[in-house]
């Protein structure tokens, strides 16, 4: 997909990768914008950066999606590609309360899910669009130290797989957005964590590595290309990556 004079929305587009995003797509010529966020002067700040709109949006709530789409197609225009960004992440493992795992499987999981089940059958219906969802080198591997960011990272990246596979032939393009630690609002205080063994990537570079990727129409965004390497290491020896896994988790919880 060619990004100029494109509708865009960015979710979570008041910092981090979805500024980044928002104020790439706005250089490579996209025709509006969106951007959207539970802290609307964020959003706002962004939207000013490059003539956007400002949504204030909470995407742990099904409503609050269908009516940013509902309202950006009314107000603006057909929305081209939805960039479901926003996410959190909680520390530990099952022990974390029952409230806090359906809270971080809302925003991480059923906002994408949200945003397909309102903007897919619009999309098919005028021939076709595309979806970038943000999910996690973690959902690829795992996430050491906190079992709901690696399950619902996983769960993100099979729903990613699932609307490709689903709605290609619709006109439906899908990215899948894989990182490893990035300098964000999320990340700060974990800058010495495991997800940055490969060092910490600034947002403008992952924003990039977006933009390249939906302009090729590929699947798998890693901006992170060792990646792919840990990926072919797990599918090759699965228990032998289990054993790496837990020197790192032995690492991870003696520091």
């Amino acid at each position: 997909m060619d990004i100029k004079d494109r509708i865009i929305v960015v979710t979570g587009a008041a910092g981090g990768i979805g500024r980044a995003l928002a104020l790439r797509f706005a250089e490579a010529g996209a025709k509006k914008v969106i951007c959207a966020d539970i802290d609307e002067a964020g959003a706002q700040q962004t939207a000013a950066m490059i003539d956007g709109v400002a949504r204030r949006v909470n995407v742990g709530l099904e409503c609050d999606i269908k009516d940013l789409i509902d309202t950006t197609e009314a107000e603006i225009g057909p929305i081209d590609l939805f960039c479901s960004n926003a996410g959190i992440l909680m520390i530990g493992g099952a022990e974390v309360p029952d409230a806090d795992w359906q809270r971080i499987w809302d925003i991480n999981v059923m906002a994408h899910v949200w945003a397909a089940r309102h903007l897919v059958p619009l999309m098919i219906a005028r021939g076709g669009g595309y979806l970038l969802n943000t999910a996690s080198a973690a959902g690829l591997l795992n996430q050491v130290g906190s079992a709901p960011y690696a399950v619902t990272k996983h769960a993100a990246v099979g729903l990613a797989e699932w609307l490709a596979l689903t709605h290609g032939d619709q006109g439906i393009k899908v990215s899948v957005l894989c990182p490893q630690a990035v300098r964000t609002a999320m990340t700060k205080g974990h800058e010495d964590g495991v997800a940055s063994i490969n060092g910490m990537m600034e947002p403008g570079p992952v924003a990039e590595a977006c933009l390249k990727a939906i302009e090729a129409e590929t699947f798998l965004v890693l901006p992170h290309p060792e990646v792919l390497g840990y990926m072919r290491n797990k599918t090759d020896d699965y228990d032998r990556w289990i054993g790496g896994m837990r020197k790192l988790n032995r690492r991870f919880t003696a520091e």
